[in-house]
Parts: C-alpha cells; structure tokens; sequence
C-alpha cells in the first residue's frame, strides 16, 4: 500500500509542476484535465503525508521510551499510545481512498419514476417520491427539470422523467433505483384497512455523446400530435416525438414541449442514458460472475425500500437500516439513510480489496 501512495505522491508532484508550464496553462483542454487529475488524487496525497507525519513521530517516540531518563520514558510511552491510534485510524482512511472511484459519480441523472402495483395508490406514492427527490435536490442546490410527465387522477402520478445536474449527483443518487414499497390506509379506504403499493425508480447516469456512440441508421423517429393538456398545440401539430432505437428495441417518447426539435432532443437525452445503463449492467453482471455478491447493482426488480405509514417506519431491505422519521425523508431529509447505504457498500469494497491482497 505504501508503495502506491508513494506512486501517487509522484503523480501529484508531476501535476503540480506542469500545471505551472505555460504550455499547458495556454492549452485550456489539457489543463482542465490535469487540474482534474490533480484534484481526485489531492485528499489522498495530503492524508497520506499526514500518516507520513505521524509515522515519523512514532519513530521518534520510540527512541525516546528507550532512553534512561524515566521521566522523559513515560511521557513518550503515553504519546505513543495516541500516535499508534492515529496511525491506525489513518491506514483505515487510506484504504478507503485508494478504493477504486465509480467513474460516473459526478455525472448528473435521469431519474424515471413509474407507479407499480396498487392502482391510484400506487400512482400517489409515485407522486410522493417525486416530491421526495424534488426536495432533496433543492436542498444540495441541484438544477431539476421534469423532462416528462404522465400524470393520474387525485394528484398521482403514472410516470414522471426528471434531469436533476449538480455536483456528484449520481454519486449520491446511485443506491435509489429499484423497487420502492409503501404501507398505509388510503384516503379512498372507508375501512381503513392498510394498504401495499409500489413504486420503481431507476436512476440513470446522464450519457455524454462521447459514452454512447449512437448511429443514425440505427434509429427510427415518428412524429405525432400530443395529447393532454399543452394549450393550443394538443392535436393539431405534429410535436410530439417517438424514437425507437431498432437494435435494442428500446423505445422513448417526449411530448412535452410545443416544438418537434426540443422534444426530439429530450428524447435522444434519455435515450442515450438508457443506453448506457444497459451497458453498465452488462459489465456489472461479467464481474458479478467472477464475484459472491453484486455489490452496488441497483436492480430494478429488488425490493430496496419500505415505506410504513402506520409506524412512521422506513427500512431499507439491502442493509437491513431502519429509521423512524418517515414523514423528514419524504420531505426530503434523506442524508441518514443515503450515508447509511455508501458506508455499508464502502466496506463491502473494502472487504473485497482486503480479500483479494490476502490471496
């Protein structure tokens, strides 16, 4: 492990010194990606010459403990005790950071939200966590736009596609794809018996051109007239778009705005993310072959999450995390439970690195 910090540090230097060239501060291009290159590897570099620090004062502690003086003996032994913590504390850290980077955590997202089983129940938990993400992004300060919605009666909704883009979006957002379960009486229920619907989520990190290579052969575009509200426009010009990318059959349709070129252009957004989920997945299903448990996959199928009104419970099923303020993540308090899922598939990685070096 030290050797690879050492590595690092090097890197780190390098950087900083051609980043000072007028070479590369005249190239605009080269020199956001070395500021980049500097700025993933920097808390790693400064943690790491802090437990070089720190290993240089335990060094010395020790031939002060060895010294004749009893005094003087006592107090580096004491010293010791709390350097010896610190630096293990520190090869902890190290670790962690030397853990390899999800390469799309700071990438914005596509968040599809779909009513699942439940009926008009199920359709105004859609809503709710709708409403759940909306406040979480105002809260980090993130941009949202609702790229399209279909919309059920009572205020539910059937399907709602939101672009939210802000700094490490995905990286926080990642864990929140898969089924979303609620438990609670209705409003429509005389009885007042509870009631389980479901809700999914996929979180789709946004796919630059660069990511998905899209041919143009490959796709087949049909126009329609929208439906539904949209002021004059409903019915009577062709705005609404429909692609349908033919080798994968994966179809998108947008038909929320009143001009053919800005749906077009949604479209092919969402298109290119899903695209690109799809290739995520089949590389997270080659490695998971190779490993026990696929750490991190976000399987639209698994249960992740219930939602139990009665008891203002929330448990998230992947690992087994249990909070009683219900009604604070719904608006949008989600912090204890998104910390809650990184440390735990942190220390899943963890895991894994260490048993890898032990063999």
């Amino acid at each position: 492990m030290l050797d690879k910090l050492a590595s690092v540090e090097s890197r780190y230097e390098e950087l900083m010194g051609s980043l000072g060239t007028s070479t590369v501060q005249n190239d605009p291009t080269e020199y956001r990606k070395q500021a980049k290159a500097l700025s993933e590897i920097e808390p790693l570099v400064e943690k790491y010459r802090e437990y070089k620090i720190v290993a240089a004062e335990i060094t010395q502690a020790e031939e002060l403990a060895k010294g004749a003086d009893a005094e003087m003996q006592a107090l580096a032994e004491d010293e010791l005790e709390g350097l010896e913590v610190r630096r293990e504390q520190l090869q902890g850290e190290l670790k962690i950071l030397l853990l390899p980077t999800d390469p799309n955590d700071d990438k914005n997202v596509i968040i599809e939200i779909r009513g699942g089983t439940g009926g008009e129940e199920a359709a105004l938990f859609a809503a709710d966590l709708y409403r759940m993400y909306s406040r979480f992004a105002e809260r980090r300060g993130w941009k949202q736009e609702v790229m399209s919605l279909s919309e059920a009666a009572q205020g539910g909704i059937k399907e709602i596609i939101v672009n939210i883009e802000g700094k490490g979006v995905y990286s926080k957002m990642k864990y929140e794809s898969g089924v979303h379960r609620v438990q609670r009486v209705p409003a429509t229920e005389a009885s007042g018996r509870i009631h389980t619907s479901a809700a999914t989520v996929a979180v789709l990190p946004e796919a630059d051109e660069v990511d998905v290579h899209i041919e143009a052969k490959d796709l087949r575009i049909d126009t329609f007239c929208s439906s539904g509200p949209g002021g004059q426009s409903v019915n009577t010009t062709y705005s609404a778009v429909r692609i349908t990318h033919i080798p994968t059959g994966v179809v998108v349709s947008q038909q929320d705005e009143k001009s053919q070129v800005k749906n077009r252009a949604k479209a092919l957004k969402v298109l290119r993310s899903r695209l690109f989920e799809m290739e995520m997945r089949k590389q997270q299903e080659a490695i998971a072959k190779d490993r026990k448990s696929q750490v991190g996959s976000g399987e639209r199928s698994e249960k992740v999450r219930t939602y139990n009104f009665p008891q203002s419970r929330i448990t998230d099923h992947r690992i087994n995390f249990t909070t009683h303020q219900l009604h604070g993540v719904l608006d949008g308090s989600l912090d204890e439970l998104i910390d809650a899922l990184t440390t735990f598939y942190t220390a899943q990685l963890l895991k894994e690195a260490t048993d890898v070096e032990s063999h």
